[in-house]
């Protein structure tokens, strides 16, 4: 009810129409200013006698005090059937509440079926993670390893050639002819010994060029589709021409 009361409701203007005609009974006509009181079933409308004559000559007629009962006959048939109408919009909407409320409970029930699938995904990638991690670590703990072994021969190799060189340099100036001639010899098997990389060479050669790389789905999103699942919106028709049918939707 509004502040100020029943005045400041909206008027209904179909009652107020009743209501005037009611208080200007017996209407009249405008033209004639008589009575009307005969219906016309052709033009439907109430004229008066002469209204009748001049413009409904011919058509089919009666006297709109026998033609009463039969008109408020219809109103309250058309009435019953209204109210079934009426009763059968609010079972609609109590109906479609339901569907709403129901539906609802269901998006929330899936809502936190796909959040837990999606945590229980992220924990499984979470785990595959770390198995790769230590995969990945153990690969390069053991990389390292061959390289430094690999380094260490070949730093000891640089320090013998490094010291072999220093010593004969030495020994060319200032060392005696007979120290010359003497280690001669020997300092030159020595020097091929040394210039020989055919072992450490090899060792070169079986290490190689090592590379690491991770295999991984191109179509990321679809295999994250196939893991997680997608989402099924399934809709039935309801009445008498019953049809199912359904459509998918792809996170």
């Amino acid at each position: 009810m509004p502040r100020k009361g029943v005045t400041a409701l909206p008027k209904n203007f179909v009652v107020a129409n009743l209501l005037q005609m009611k208080k200007s009974s017996p209407a009249s006509c405008d033209q004639h200013k008589e009575t009307l009181k005969i219906y016309c079933y052709d033009c439907m409308s109430v004229v008066c006698a002469m209204c009748y004559i001049e413009l409904h000559n011919g058509h089919k007629r009666a006297d709109v005090t026998k033609v009463e009962d039969e008109f408020r006959q219809q109103m309250a048939s058309d009435t019953k059937n209204v109210a079934a109408g009426v009763e059968k919009c609010r079972e609609m909407l109590q109906m479609l509440e339901k569907e709403k409320v129901d539906f609802n409970k269901r998006t929330t029930k899936v809502g936190l079926e796909v959040s837990k699938k999606a945590e229980e995904l992220k924990q499984m990638i979470d785990d595959h993670k770390e198995i790769l991690m230590g995969e990945l670590s153990l690969m390069k703990k053991k990389r390292m390893k061959e390289i430094d072994s690999l380094r260490e021969d070949i730093e000891r190799q640089l320090v013998s050639l490094e010291s072999y060189k220093h010593y004969v340099d030495e020994l060319r100036q200032k060392g005696t002819a007979f120290d010359v001639a003497r280690e001669s010899i020997n300092l030159h098997k020595r020097a091929n010994k040394l210039l020989m990389f055919i072992l450490i060479e090899r060792q070169m050669g079986d290490l190689g060029h090592a590379d690491v790389t991770l295999a991984s789905s191109v179509d990321v999103m679809g295999e994250v589709s196939k893991t997680l699942g997608h989402l099924t919106l399934t809709t039935a028709k309801t009445g008498n021409d019953k049809c199912d049918h359904y459509c998918e939707i792809y996170m």
